[in-house]
This record gives structure tokens, sequence and C-alpha cells, in this order.
């Protein structure tokens, strides 16, 4: 039986993550992708990660490239292309920089890798999925956009450090856009069955609440340079393994919505379940009234993101001459989309 196979665009600290990840458990042959610059990198991850495979115990093969023919027959794409916030910037200031890479690795995604499961984690995350659906032209069960999982995580990390207790006894579950406007759903979290809101008073669960919706921005402040990447390659592989060993996880991702939760036409953080077939169910969680009316702002914000994506898409498929970032291919096919 042929190993799977996975391709992670973007071979920067998430991408050499996962990459690694990957390795330990033995999910399948790797293809890290960068631009010709960055080949180098790619290359050397892949090499350095190989090296270690005797130690892992571990039998796949890891290759860096930066031509994308060679991610052809990929299972699972994953893309962290993308540049990194840097302090003081939003994920929304992103936006413009960011479509444009996105345009061409969406591109090479669908003329190389049509029947892959993407998994897509630059940000502006919100955008970023939306605009590789709208691009690839995939069914809404085989893109999917990594936040919620991530979210989560960092919400859990931080109850069990405020109880004291293992991260194994948190449940609990994020919901909405990668951005200040997530929703934690306090009323369906608990920690060993007890409701979170009778053991953390509610100004130090608020607390909580708001490190989590800026737990990247605090990273990134941290840091000085670059963005999490331990945490968020973790979140994409779960996601990934999830996938290829038809799990039936369910796991809080950005998805495809079309009526659900009352939205229609955007990717927006919920509950999926995902197995062989991708995002085989949405799950529509409870969620109490503050909640509710907390998940219908955060949606209304990636409804503006993604109108204000749009508008960008059509600047640049009306320029007079190729837009600076895009190659003559990918343009064609922007104008394509863009006109109809």
């Amino acid at each position: 039986m042929a190993r799977k196979k996975i391709a992670l665009v973007g071979a920067g600290q998430i991408g050499g993550t996962m990459a690694f990840l990957a390795a330990i458990k033995e999910l399948g042959d790797v293809v890290l992708v960068d631009i010709p610059s960055k080949e180098g990198v790619a290359k050397g991850k892949a090499l350095d990660i190989k090296e270690s495979t005797p130690i892992l115990g571990t039998d796949i093969d890891l290759t860096g490239t930066s031509d994308y023919r060679d991610i052809e027959g990929a299972d699972v794409v994953i893309v962290t292309a993308g540049l990194p916030r840097k302090p003081g910037m939003s994920r929304e200031d992103l936006l413009e920089v960011n479509t444009k890479i996105m345009l061409n690795v969406s591109y090479n995604i669908a003329k190389y890798a049509p029947d892959a499961f993407v998994i897509v984690i630059s940000n502006p995350l919100d955008a970023m999925v939306w605009l590789m659906k709208y691009m690839t032209g995939f069914p809404k069960n085989k893109v999917i956009g990594q936040a919620g999982i991530l979210d989560t995580s960092r919400f859990k990390a931080f109850v069990a450090m405020e109880l004291g207790v293992s991260v194994r006894e948190v449940q609990a579950l994020v919901l909405g856009s990668h951005g200040d406007d997530m929703v934690a759903v306090l009323s369906q979290s608990t920690v060993a069955g007890v409701p979170i809101k009778k053991l953390i008073p509610p100004d130090r669960l608020q607390a909580i609440v708001e490190r989590t919706q800026k737990g990247g921005g605090e990273i990134v402040k941290l840091l000085g340079t670059g963005s999490a990447f331990y945490a968020p390659a973790a979140a994409a592989i779960e996601m990934a393994e999830a996938y290829l060993k038809d799990e039936k996880r369910v796991l809080s991702c950005h998805a495809y919505l079309e009526g659900e939760y009352g939205v229609n036409g955007y990717f927006v953080g919920v509950p999926v379940k995902i197995g062989a077939n991708g995002i085989e169910e949405i799950i529509e969680a409870e969620m109490d009234e503050e909640e509710r009316k907390g998940f219908e702002k955060s949606a209304n914000h990636i409804k503006e993101v993604v109108e204000e994506l749009k508008e960008l898409l059509k600047k640049l498929a009306s320029a007079d001459s190729l837009p600076e970032g895009l190659t003559e291919e990918v343009w064609e096919a922007l104008k394509k989309k863009v006109n109809g």
C-alpha cells in the first residue's frame, strides 16, 4: 500500500514544525514547498528531519522544493505561505500582500493536487480560506481553515493553568472568527464535567477569554519577530491526521457554511466532523443568548473582511497591467473568476 503524501506550502517555522510532527507520527511522505529564494530552507529542513528518522524509528521520505509539480498526487496540502504578523500588525493588515501569495498558491494546488484535502493556516485566516475555495473551485468538504482548534487549545491551556489541573480534564469550545471576535462557549465548557463557571470567578474567566482572543498577538509581542508556530502546527497536523486516518474527529475548524448557524457563503469556525471524506458533518453547537450574539458579531466581522477581499480581487483583475507579485497565468485565472 502506497504511503500517503502531505504537501506543506511554506517552509517557515510552522511548515518545518509540521514536517517534524508528520515524521514523528509517520503520517506519510512530506514535501516542503517554498519560493525559489527559500528553496534551500525547504531542502535543509527536509534533510534535517530525514536524518532524524532513524532516531524516531519512522520510515517516511521528506523533500524540499520550489517546484509545485512536486506536490502532484498529494492527499493533504497544508498552506502556511504568507507574510507573518509583526508587532502591532492586525491580521487584516496582511490582507493585500497575502492575497497575492494565496492567489499563486491556490492556482498551483488546483493545477497539481486537485484531489487534495486543503488546510489553510495563512492569515487573515477568515479571508484566506475563502479565497482558497474561490480560486480552486474545490468542494466545500475539501477546503478547511485551521483556527478553532488552536484557539480552543489556548483557552484550555489558560484554564488548566488557572486551576492547576491537567489539560486533559478541560473540555471547551471556541467558535467564530480567528481574531478578537472569537467566541468562547463558556456555557459548554467544563473541567472534569463540572461547569467552568462554577470553578472560576467571572472576572478571572473574562480575563482568560480576553487572553485567548489576543493569544496570537501576545506571542508576536514576546517573540519580537515572527508569530506562533508550535501550537498552530500541532493543530493543523491534528486535522490532517483525522482526515488521513478517517478518525471522525469532532474539531472546531473554519468550514464553509450554507445556512448553518444562519450564515451563508462564508467560512466560520464551528465544530465539524473530519473523516476520509473531509468535512463530513457540520455540528450545530448549543450557545446561550450572549454567546449567540457574540457569534453573530464574529460572523459579521468575517463577512466584512471577505467583502473587502472581494473588492481587492476586482481591483487586481481590472488592473491595466500585470499586478506586482502575480504571474501571467494566475492573473488570467483571477480575471476569469472575477468576470465570470
